[in-house]
Protein backbone atom coordinates (compact mmCIF):
# COMPACT_ATOMS: atom_id res chain seq x y z
CA UNK A 1 0.00 0.00 0.00
CA UNK A 2 1.13 3.23 -1.45
CA UNK A 3 1.60 5.25 2.18
CA UNK A 4 -0.42 9.23 1.78
CA UNK A 5 -0.57 11.91 3.81
CA UNK A 6 -3.20 12.38 6.36
CA UNK A 7 -4.19 16.05 5.84
CA UNK A 8 -6.61 18.29 7.81
CA UNK A 9 -9.23 20.72 7.01
CA UNK A 10 -6.23 23.37 7.37
CA UNK A 11 -3.77 21.88 5.30
CA UNK A 12 -1.73 20.48 8.14
CA UNK A 13 0.05 17.06 7.97
CA UNK A 14 -0.40 14.70 10.71
CA UNK A 15 3.56 13.34 11.18
CA UNK A 16 3.18 13.30 15.06
CA UNK A 17 1.21 10.62 17.53
CA UNK A 18 1.26 10.93 21.31
CA UNK A 19 -0.04 7.52 23.08
CA UNK A 20 -1.06 7.47 26.09
CA UNK A 21 -0.38 4.21 27.76
CA UNK A 22 -1.74 4.41 31.28
CA UNK A 23 -3.93 7.53 33.17
CA UNK A 24 -2.16 6.54 36.77
CA UNK A 25 0.90 8.02 38.02
CA UNK A 26 3.30 8.73 41.17
CA UNK A 27 3.26 11.73 41.28
CA UNK A 28 0.17 13.66 42.00
CA UNK A 29 1.41 17.33 40.46
CA UNK A 30 -0.96 20.19 41.44
CA UNK A 31 -1.51 21.47 37.34
CA UNK A 32 -2.23 17.71 36.53
CA UNK A 33 -4.46 15.82 38.97
CA UNK A 34 -6.41 16.69 42.67
CA UNK A 35 -4.64 15.00 45.48
CA UNK A 36 -6.66 12.90 46.15
CA UNK A 37 -10.05 10.83 44.57
CA UNK A 38 -8.83 10.09 41.36
CA UNK A 39 -10.83 7.43 39.54
CA UNK A 40 -8.35 5.06 37.85
CA UNK A 41 -9.33 3.24 34.85
CA UNK A 42 -9.76 -0.59 35.11
CA UNK A 43 -7.00 -2.89 33.45
CA UNK A 44 -9.90 -3.97 30.65
CA UNK A 45 -10.48 -0.38 29.51
CA UNK A 46 -6.92 0.05 28.82
CA UNK A 47 -5.84 -0.19 25.23
CA UNK A 48 -3.17 -3.70 25.01
CA UNK A 49 0.23 -3.08 23.93
CA UNK A 50 -0.75 -4.93 20.61
CA UNK A 51 -4.17 -2.55 20.22
CA UNK A 52 -1.15 0.09 20.94
CA UNK A 53 1.09 -1.20 18.31
CA UNK A 54 -1.89 -1.97 15.35
CA UNK A 55 -3.06 1.97 15.99
CA UNK A 56 0.68 2.65 15.49
CA UNK A 57 1.56 0.63 12.76
CA UNK A 58 -1.78 2.22 10.45
CA UNK A 59 -0.70 5.75 11.55
CA UNK A 60 2.88 4.95 10.62
CA UNK A 61 2.73 2.65 7.16
CA UNK A 62 -0.26 4.04 6.17
CA UNK A 63 -0.36 7.64 6.66
CA UNK A 64 3.54 7.82 7.23
CA UNK A 65 3.33 9.34 10.31
CA UNK A 66 6.99 9.31 11.88
CA UNK A 67 7.00 10.61 14.92
CA UNK A 68 5.41 8.80 18.30
CA UNK A 69 5.80 9.85 22.09
CA UNK A 70 4.54 7.77 24.98
CA UNK A 71 3.08 9.37 27.71
CA UNK A 72 0.83 8.61 30.86
CA UNK A 73 -0.38 9.76 33.31
CA UNK A 74 3.21 8.27 33.89
CA UNK A 75 4.45 5.99 31.36
CA UNK A 76 6.88 3.80 33.56
CA UNK A 77 4.27 2.89 35.57
CA UNK A 78 2.81 0.72 33.01
CA UNK A 79 3.94 -2.65 33.67
CA UNK A 80 6.92 -4.34 30.86
CA UNK A 81 6.70 -1.01 29.06
CA UNK A 82 10.02 -1.73 27.28
CA UNK A 83 7.96 -4.72 25.26
CA UNK A 84 5.90 -1.85 23.82
CA UNK A 85 8.73 -0.08 23.23
CA UNK A 86 10.73 -3.04 20.99
CA UNK A 87 7.26 -3.18 19.04
CA UNK A 88 7.32 0.24 18.21
CA UNK A 89 11.22 0.54 17.31
CA UNK A 90 10.49 -1.71 14.47
CA UNK A 91 8.31 0.69 12.79
CA UNK A 92 10.02 2.08 9.62
CA UNK A 93 8.26 5.15 7.90
CA UNK A 94 7.90 4.33 4.32
CA UNK A 95 9.88 4.47 1.67
CA UNK A 96 7.34 6.63 -0.19
CA UNK A 97 6.28 8.53 2.11
CA UNK A 98 6.59 12.52 1.66
CA UNK A 99 8.13 12.43 5.68
CA UNK A 100 11.76 13.41 5.71
CA UNK A 101 12.56 10.42 7.57
CA UNK A 102 10.66 8.04 4.62
CA UNK A 103 12.38 5.13 4.45
CA UNK A 104 14.00 5.56 8.39
CA UNK A 105 12.94 3.91 11.57
CA UNK A 106 10.42 6.49 13.45
CA UNK A 107 11.55 8.68 16.52
CA UNK A 108 10.61 7.03 19.08
CA UNK A 109 10.46 9.20 22.44
CA UNK A 110 8.94 9.17 25.91
CA UNK A 111 7.96 12.02 28.33
CA UNK A 112 8.29 10.95 32.14
CA UNK A 113 8.78 12.26 35.16
CA UNK A 114 12.10 10.43 35.56
CA UNK A 115 11.46 8.78 39.30
CA UNK A 116 11.98 5.63 37.81
CA UNK A 117 14.73 5.78 34.92
CA UNK A 118 17.38 4.57 37.41
CA UNK A 119 15.77 1.12 37.20
CA UNK A 120 14.57 1.23 33.35
CA UNK A 121 16.36 3.89 31.24
CA UNK A 122 18.62 1.01 30.11
CA UNK A 123 16.64 -1.63 29.29
CA UNK A 124 13.52 0.83 27.59
CA UNK A 125 17.20 2.26 25.40
CA UNK A 126 18.35 -1.68 24.43
CA UNK A 127 14.22 -1.65 22.82
CA UNK A 128 14.93 0.80 20.67
CA UNK A 129 13.91 4.25 22.91
CA UNK A 130 15.60 7.29 20.81
CA UNK A 131 14.62 10.26 23.02
CA UNK A 132 13.52 11.37 26.20
CA UNK A 133 12.10 14.36 28.13
CA UNK A 134 12.43 14.93 32.09
CA UNK A 135 9.79 16.58 33.93
CA UNK A 136 11.33 18.94 36.46
CA UNK A 137 9.54 22.11 37.50
CA UNK A 138 12.00 22.88 40.53
CA UNK A 139 15.32 22.49 41.96
CA UNK A 140 14.34 22.86 45.72
CA UNK A 141 12.94 19.95 47.52
CA UNK A 142 10.26 21.81 49.79
CA UNK A 143 8.40 23.59 46.48
CA UNK A 144 9.03 20.09 44.77
CA UNK A 145 6.79 18.29 47.22
CA UNK A 146 4.43 21.06 47.39
CA UNK A 147 3.86 21.00 43.52
CA UNK A 148 4.11 17.09 42.71
CA UNK A 149 2.88 16.35 46.42
CA UNK A 150 5.59 13.93 46.61
CA UNK A 151 8.92 14.04 47.74
CA UNK A 152 10.79 12.90 44.56
CA UNK A 153 13.03 15.12 43.92
CA UNK A 154 16.48 13.38 44.28
CA UNK A 155 15.12 10.17 42.68
CA UNK A 156 14.59 12.43 39.79
CA UNK A 157 17.44 14.12 40.06
CA UNK A 158 19.44 10.93 39.86
CA UNK A 159 17.29 9.95 36.77
CA UNK A 160 17.97 12.88 35.05
CA UNK A 161 21.64 11.69 35.05
CA UNK A 162 20.91 8.18 34.45
CA UNK A 163 19.25 8.96 31.06
CA UNK A 164 22.46 11.24 30.58
CA UNK A 165 24.43 8.32 31.04
CA UNK A 166 22.48 5.90 28.89
CA UNK A 167 23.64 7.10 25.63
CA UNK A 168 20.04 8.14 24.12
CA UNK A 169 20.00 10.51 21.23
CA UNK A 170 18.18 13.31 22.80
CA UNK A 171 17.79 14.39 26.42
CA UNK A 172 15.56 17.23 27.16
CA UNK A 173 14.06 18.61 31.04
CA UNK A 174 10.22 19.71 30.49
CA UNK A 175 9.59 22.73 33.43
CA UNK A 176 5.83 24.36 33.58
CA UNK A 177 6.80 27.64 34.65
CA UNK A 178 3.59 29.23 37.09
CA UNK A 179 3.97 32.23 38.37
CA UNK A 180 4.25 32.46 42.47
CA UNK A 181 5.02 28.92 42.08
CA UNK A 182 7.94 28.64 40.25
CA UNK A 183 8.97 31.53 38.21
CA UNK A 184 11.70 32.22 40.61
CA UNK A 185 13.94 29.81 39.58
CA UNK A 186 13.76 30.41 35.79
CA UNK A 187 17.37 31.46 35.34
CA UNK A 188 18.68 28.35 38.28
CA UNK A 189 16.62 25.98 35.93
CA UNK A 190 18.05 27.08 32.85
CA UNK A 191 21.85 26.95 34.44
CA UNK A 192 21.09 23.26 35.87
CA UNK A 193 20.60 22.08 31.73
CA UNK A 194 23.66 23.84 31.20
CA UNK A 195 25.44 22.47 33.63
CA UNK A 196 24.44 18.57 32.98
CA UNK A 197 24.27 19.81 29.03
CA UNK A 198 20.93 18.94 28.32
CA UNK A 199 18.57 20.91 27.05
CA UNK A 200 15.50 23.05 29.14
CA UNK A 201 11.87 23.47 27.67
CA UNK A 202 9.85 26.37 29.86
CA UNK A 203 6.38 25.11 29.10
CA UNK A 204 3.37 27.97 29.59
CA UNK A 205 1.16 27.37 32.45
CA UNK A 206 -1.84 25.89 30.94
CA UNK A 207 -5.35 25.30 31.51
CA UNK A 208 -5.47 21.88 32.48
CA UNK A 209 -4.79 22.08 36.19
CA UNK A 210 -7.27 19.51 37.91
CA UNK A 211 -8.48 21.53 40.32
CA UNK A 212 -9.50 24.11 37.27
CA UNK A 213 -7.58 26.94 39.57
CA UNK A 214 -6.06 28.26 36.27
CA UNK A 215 -5.96 31.92 35.14
CA UNK A 216 -4.19 33.84 33.09
CA UNK A 217 -2.12 35.62 36.02
CA UNK A 218 -0.47 32.64 36.49
CA UNK A 219 1.35 32.37 32.96
CA UNK A 220 4.84 33.77 32.50
CA UNK A 221 5.05 34.62 29.18
CA UNK A 222 7.53 33.70 26.51
CA UNK A 223 9.04 37.21 26.45
CA UNK A 224 9.61 37.23 30.22
CA UNK A 225 11.07 33.85 30.41
CA UNK A 226 13.29 34.46 27.68
CA UNK A 227 14.35 37.76 28.91
CA UNK A 228 15.11 36.66 32.23
CA UNK A 229 17.63 33.97 31.29
CA UNK A 230 19.24 36.49 28.78
CA UNK A 231 19.79 39.05 30.79
CA UNK A 232 22.61 36.72 32.38
CA UNK A 233 23.40 34.43 29.17
CA UNK A 234 22.74 36.19 26.23
CA UNK A 235 20.96 34.16 23.52
CA UNK A 236 20.31 34.15 19.95
CA UNK A 237 17.46 32.72 18.33
CA UNK A 238 17.35 29.51 16.70
CA UNK A 239 16.09 29.06 13.31
CA UNK A 240 12.34 28.32 13.00
CA UNK A 241 10.06 25.68 15.02
CA UNK A 242 8.52 24.06 12.36
CA UNK A 243 5.64 21.93 13.83
CA UNK A 244 7.65 21.60 16.40
CA UNK A 245 6.18 23.02 19.67
CA UNK A 246 8.96 24.64 21.08
CA UNK A 247 10.49 28.41 20.38
CA UNK A 248 14.54 27.22 20.28
CA UNK A 249 17.74 30.15 21.86
CA UNK A 250 21.35 29.16 21.72
CA UNK A 251 23.20 30.60 24.52
CA UNK A 252 26.05 32.64 23.00
CA UNK A 253 29.23 31.22 24.70
CA UNK A 254 28.21 28.05 23.20
CA UNK A 255 27.15 25.97 26.34
CA UNK A 256 23.82 24.53 24.80
CA UNK A 257 19.98 25.61 23.97
CA UNK A 258 17.33 26.82 26.10
CA UNK A 259 13.60 26.63 24.54
CA UNK A 260 10.08 28.00 25.22
CA UNK A 261 6.80 25.89 24.87
CA UNK A 262 4.55 29.34 24.07
CA UNK A 263 0.91 27.72 24.16
CA UNK A 264 -0.58 29.96 25.71
CA UNK A 265 0.70 33.84 24.72
CA UNK A 266 2.07 32.70 21.13
CA UNK A 267 0.19 29.47 20.10
CA UNK A 268 1.73 27.23 17.30
CA UNK A 269 -1.44 25.55 16.15
CA UNK A 270 -1.14 26.87 12.84
CA UNK A 271 2.10 24.63 12.02
CA UNK A 272 0.22 21.82 14.61
CA UNK A 273 1.29 18.18 13.25
CA UNK A 274 -0.22 16.08 16.02
CA UNK A 275 -2.84 13.87 17.33
CA UNK A 276 -3.39 12.32 20.54
CA UNK A 277 -4.40 8.70 21.41
CA UNK A 278 -5.25 8.29 25.19
CA UNK A 279 -4.65 5.05 27.21
CA UNK A 280 -8.21 4.29 26.76
CA UNK A 281 -8.04 4.00 23.24
CA UNK A 282 -9.99 7.38 22.37
CA UNK A 283 -8.87 9.28 19.63
CA UNK A 284 -8.38 13.40 19.78
CA UNK A 285 -7.01 15.63 17.66
CA UNK A 286 -5.50 17.90 20.26
CA UNK A 287 -4.78 18.61 23.90
CA UNK A 288 -7.88 20.95 24.27
CA UNK A 289 -10.74 18.89 21.97
CA UNK A 290 -13.51 18.63 23.46
CA UNK A 291 -14.18 15.65 21.13
CA UNK A 292 -13.60 12.06 21.66
CA UNK A 293 -13.16 9.32 18.45
CA UNK A 294 -13.76 6.03 20.04
CA UNK A 295 -11.24 3.74 18.38
CA UNK A 296 -11.14 0.95 21.12
CA UNK A 297 -14.36 -0.20 19.96
CA UNK A 298 -13.05 -0.64 16.70
CA UNK A 299 -10.00 -2.43 17.48
CA UNK A 300 -12.18 -5.16 19.54
CA UNK A 301 -15.16 -5.19 17.47
CA UNK A 302 -13.19 -7.16 14.57
CA UNK A 303 -13.23 -4.27 12.65
CA UNK A 304 -10.54 -4.36 9.69
CA UNK A 305 -7.95 -1.58 9.11
CA UNK A 306 -9.78 -0.14 6.70
CA UNK A 307 -12.99 0.48 9.33
CA UNK A 308 -10.24 1.64 11.76
CA UNK A 309 -8.29 3.90 9.24
CA UNK A 310 -11.91 5.31 7.81
CA UNK A 311 -12.62 6.32 12.14
CA UNK A 312 -9.50 8.05 12.17
CA UNK A 313 -9.62 10.14 8.37
CA UNK A 314 -13.20 11.13 9.97
CA UNK A 315 -11.33 12.43 13.28
CA UNK A 316 -9.15 14.13 11.92
CA UNK A 317 -11.50 15.82 9.60
CA UNK A 318 -13.23 17.37 12.52
CA UNK A 319 -9.21 19.06 13.38
CA UNK A 320 -10.09 22.65 14.44
CA UNK A 321 -7.61 25.83 14.10
CA UNK A 322 -6.52 26.47 17.52
CA UNK A 323 -7.00 25.79 20.82
CA UNK A 324 -8.60 29.31 21.85
CA UNK A 325 -7.58 29.74 25.36
CA UNK A 326 -8.13 33.58 26.69
CA UNK A 327 -10.90 33.84 24.08
CA UNK A 328 -14.74 34.01 25.09
CA UNK A 329 -15.65 30.68 23.43
CA UNK A 330 -13.03 28.33 24.81
CA UNK A 331 -13.94 25.38 27.15
CA UNK A 332 -11.94 23.61 29.39
CA UNK A 333 -11.52 19.60 28.43
CA UNK A 334 -13.56 17.41 30.63
CA UNK A 335 -10.84 15.36 31.32
CA UNK A 336 -7.27 16.19 33.04
CA UNK A 337 -3.92 16.25 31.81
CA UNK A 338 -3.49 12.61 32.99
CA UNK A 339 -6.15 11.28 31.99
CA UNK A 340 -5.65 12.75 28.23
CA UNK A 341 -1.88 11.89 27.90
CA UNK A 342 0.75 15.05 27.61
Amino acid sequence: MTARDLVDPFGRTIRDLRISVTDRCNFRCTYCMPAEGMVWLPKSEILSFEEIERVARLFVERYGVDGIRLTGGEPTVRAHLPVLVAKLATLVVPADSASPLAGQPIDLALTTNGATLVNCVDELRDAGLGRINISLDTLDREKFERMTRRDELERVLAGIDAACAAGLSSVKINAVVERGANDDEILDLAEFGRAKGVEVRFIEFMPLDAEGHWVNDKVVSQDEIVARIAAVHPLESVPARGAAPADRWRYLDGRGTVGVIPSVTKPFCGDCDRVRLTADGQFRTCLFATTEFDLRTRLRDGSSDDVVAAEIERAVGTKWAGHQINQVNFIRPKRTMSQIGG
